[in-house]
């Protein structure tokens, strides 16, 4: 089982002391951040129903920090956090259906579909593995 989330991470850099300087005083970058979609059934699986919502992340400072805390980075210097996808293969979305079917009521959704396009929306791209 395999799957990873895809964010597009907008970070900027420029001097943290007066003694430094840089040309031209600050640099912007977008990046792509990929972060490992824990194992559905263990600690953190859940990270899609905490952060998403309709394929968006549903809170900017929250996933701002969150990038920061991954990256290593001062959170001042990241502008931005987008959601892309979740990147899966066959095996990890059975068994992420399976986990949500198993307790619908915690999605507070009618079913499996319902509770993947409420926080997943459209974004969910199933590959072959490699």
């Amino acid at each position: 089982m395999d799957a990873r989330y895809v964010f597009r991470v907008r970070v900027h850099i420029e001097p943290a002391r007066a003694v430094v300087s840089l040309e031209p005083d600050s640099a912007e970058t977008t990046v792509t951040l990929y972060r490992d979609a824990p194992e559905p059934g263990t600690e953190g699986w859940l990270f899609f129903r905490n952060t998403l919502w309709r394929g968006a992340v549903g809170d900017d400072d929250y996933a701002r920090r969150l990038a920061a805390e991954w990256l290593g980075v001062p959170e001042r210097t990241v502008d931005a956090v987008d959601f892309r996808e979740l990147q899966t293969d066959e095996a990890y979305l059975d068994a992420l259906t399976e986990a949500i079917a198993a307790d619908l009521e915690a999605f507070k959704a009618d079913d499996v579909d319902d509770a993947l396009s409420k926080y997943l929306g459209s974004s969910i791209r199933v590959t072959d593995g490699d």
